[in-house]
């Protein structure tokens, strides 16, 4: 996607940012995703971890329905249990260092996205076109904040993962994910792209489910221009 894809090493004055701001530009807010969110929902530890407690049992009722004692039971199952500790180890490793190689800003003028655990990549999203904003917030707080364009162009599904809206393929969002103080960034996102754009940016609340929150449109995106 022309125009909001830049890889650059040369880092000066503000952290993981390639380069200093231009003139006009200030930071607003930095963060990045807390890991053990990532993991559950990005990873889908959770799910992961009961299937590999379904698995254990599966084989003890096994060696059970075969006429085989608890003891016996009980030893084939532990059998299993390092794969799944070293499964979901690996997988909360890999959570870890994506949330650690990972670095969200947001500024008055766009929001940049710093990621890769081997290659480094930052995203670069003006303004002038984003057509929406998102809100969705955790039980333990976290939130995501999906962003989508308003000229109706992509991004790779693959290049964004994880930070990206689960399950749009066809037209991607990318999205700052499993942050903290969600709403707070949110509210202070919809007023910062309301500036550029010339809309009117909307009361942030708690919702439990993807909200949009209109910045404008397209016409007034090209406006900002």
């Amino acid at each position: 996607m022309s125009g909001h894809e830049h890889d650059d090493y040369n880092f000066s004055g503000v952290r993981e940012l390639p380069g200093k701001l231009p003139d006009g530009e200030r930071i607003l807010w930095q963060g990045a995703p807390r890991w053990t969110s990532l993991f559950r929902r990005a990873f889908h530890g959770r799910s992961i971890a009961v299937y590999f407690a379904l698995l254990i049992a599966s084989r003890g009722i096994a060696v059970i329905a075969g006429g085989g004692s608890t003891a016996e039971a009980l030893l084939a199952m532990s059998y299993l249990l390092p794969l799944a500790f070293a499964g979901l180890g690996l997988l909360a490793l890999v959570a870890w260092l994506t949330a650690r190689a990972t670095w969200y800003t947001v500024t008055n003028r766009r929001v940049l996205m710093r990621a890769g655990v081997v290659l480094e990549i930052t995203f670069n999203f003006p303004y002038a076109v984003v057509d929406s904003a998102g809100l969705r917030v955790h039980a333990e707080g976290t939130g995501d904040i999906p962003l989508r364009f308003s000229d109706g162009s992509s991004i790779a599904y693959a290049h964004l993962w994880p930070h990206v809206r689960p399950w749009h393929f066809r037209q991607t969002e990318p999205m700052l994910r499993s942050i903290d103080e969600p709403g707070k960034v949110a509210a202070m996102l919809a007023q910062a792209i309301a500036q550029v754009t010339g809309g009117s940016a909307l009361p942030v609340g708690a919702p439990v489910s993807v909200r949009t929150l209109p910045m404008a449109g397209a016409a007034a995106a090209a406006a900002g221009r």
